[in-house]
């Protein structure tokens, strides 16, 4: 979408205000009270929109007011306080609940008003209204005979400040909104062979690098774990994509601070940046999930066309990277494939031969999300990276330890445990680590191959997955895997109005960019 934002420093004339239809106000709440100016002399209707808040009641501090102002316009109001405390996660659930009432309205412009907020909270509270606008300005795939009215908004007038840097928020909304829109997509709407063809095109836009490894090149590869999920579908499309942005010779550099999500803008220069560095994203692209022999039932079944999510993200955090001409390079490996029931699917018992020489012998058919990862990581990580991060819908098990408001983490290197909270926290895409010693390898333990893919018995499933994808990592390369609990939550999640919520990319680019951890792990 196309989203064009104007700030202004100063506060609007009545007559200005009563020219929109659609407003949005966000005040300070201060230890004392509400920081509410006093008269109508310092905004318009502060007076009267004080008198209504007051009123309202059975309201919390995620509770907007809305409200209709007696002018021509009848504007549309939400207003809510915020303390300078208000975590990221918070203020982006809020922005969401201020930003939903106006979009339902499908406007073209809406206005921001941000009376006397410090710089710090204004910075932040404007990126966090611009971040839901993005998001739910953004119109997801539909297939309804009477297809639904475009959406409309254009135009955002922000009052009460000027100078934030929106351009980083733009860039991962625009990561979000691809890996929404992709996950959204009907299975027959999304094989793996129609998933490529969008990659290719997108490839082409951004000047990516893109290599397809099919199902010949895998088997020189001797990818064994990806191709046993494969071979059980009638189409041979499935395979690994790899694709390469490298940067430019010159780029902008702009000033970052590590102040949660706000930044005002600072000083553009333009600098030579070799690129020394390498980020690896690897992505579950399981474009159909029946589950294969051991099949899922109906419930289980249903949107399973969202198994792919994790490519998605990945897919999606290498498009906002590219557009932020990040000096380093990134390289984003997708495992795309459907796990189908047919007489050449793999099952249980079966021994099959990884690219890095690991024989896993399959106890779950359904387990096929890390079985397509193994060869995918290997491969990756045979490049050694300075950072790898995969991303899956992975175990069940991980959505029954946290629930759908966070997703879990795991990594071979615990000093880094504080930055993937903190990244977390600071993004709104909240995280939270799981232990991966080692003792937990005695469950995998198998009589006749290297590894167990899985147990049967379901405990500690998404420790356990970890654990086995371990294996197909080399020992020298910095790894987190994401396991996406948090890839659907019914009625949205914290800016994000959609179930469907592509978690992962506001997460990678905070924890690549704000906190250095790439930088960290290999110190100079």
């Amino acid at each position: 979408m196309k989203l064009k934002v104007k700030q202004y420093s100063t506060l609007p004339k009545a007559i200005i205000m009563d020219a929109q239809a659609h407003i949005i106000i966000i005040l300070p709440e201060t230890p004392a009270g509400i920081g509410w100016p006093t008269s109508d002399e310092v905004w318009p209707y502060a007076d009267l929109l004080k008198q209504r808040w007051s009123q309202q009641k059975d309201s919390d501090d995620l509770t907007p007011l809305t409200t209709d102002l007696p002018n021509a316009a009848g504007s549309h109001v939400t207003l809510a306080c915020v303390k300078p405390t208000i975590s990221a996660f918070d203020l982006l659930t809020l922005a969401r609940k201020l930003c939903s009432a106006q979009l339902s309205y499908n406007p073209v412009e809406v206005m921001l008003l941000l009376p006397g907020l410090d710089e710090i909270l204004v910075a932040r509270v404007a990126e966090a209204v611009v971040a839901a606008l993005l998001a739910g300005g953004f119109a997801m795939p539909s297939f309804k005979s009477k297809p639904p009215k475009p959406k409309r908004l254009a135009m955002l007038h922000v009052y009460g400040v000027a100078g934030v840097d929106l351009e980083r928020t733009f860039a991962e909304a625009e990561g979000n909104n691809l890996a929404r829109y992709l996950t959204n997509l009907p299975p027959n709407e999304l094989t793996p062979a129609m998933y490529r063809q969008r990659i290719t095109e997108l490839a082409e836009q951004n000047g990516w690098n893109m290599h397809f490894f099919d199902s010949k090149a895998l088997k020189r590869q001797k990818a064994g774990a990806f191709l046993a999920v494969a071979q059980g579908s009638a189409d041979d499309d499935a395979g690994i994509v790899q694709l390469c942005y490298h940067p430019p010779k010159t780029r902008d550099v702009h000033g970052r601070t590590s102040v949660a999500r706000g930044r005002m803008l600072e000083a553009t220069t333009t600098a030579k940046t070799p690129a020394k560095q390498r980020l690896s994203l690897v992505g579950k692209g399981i474009c159909y999930d029946t589950g294969g022999n051991n099949l899922k039932p109906a419930k289980s079944m249903f949107g399973m066309h969202e198994d792919m999510e994790g490519s998605a993200v990945a897919l999606g955090t290498l498009l906002a990277l590219t557009r932020l001409k990040v000096n380093f390079s990134v390289h984003c490996w997708l495992a795309l494939a459907q796990n189908h029931i047919g007489p050449k699917a793999y099952k249980q018992n079966d021994v099959v031969t990884a690219s890095n020489g690991v024989t896993i012998e399959i106890v779950h058919t359904d387990a096929e999300g890390r079985m397509v990862l193994a060869d995918t990581l290997a491969m990756a990580s045979a490049e050694r990276p300075d950072l790898m991060v995969d991303y899956a819908t992975l175990t069940g098990t991980c959505v029954y330890a946290l629930g759908t408001r966070y997703s879990g983490a795991f990594t071979n290197r615990d000093e880094m445990m504080p930055d993937i909270i903190g990244a977390g926290r600071d993004s709104g895409e909240r995280v939270w680590p799981f232990p991966t010693d080692s003792d937990y390898d005695k469950e995998l333990e198998s009589d006749i191959a290297d590894v167990k893919q899985c147990v049967l018995a379901g405990e500690a499933d998404h420790i356990l997955a970890a654990r086995f994808l371990n294996r197909f990592v080399r020992e020298d390369v910095p790894w987190l895997h994401i396991d996406l609990a948090a890839g659907n939550h019914k009625g949205g999640l914290a800016h994000i109005p959609t179930d469907i919520t592509g978690f992962g990319v506001r997460f990678t680019l905070g924890l690549v960019l704000d906190r250095g951890v790439m930088d960290k792990q290999h110190p100079k």
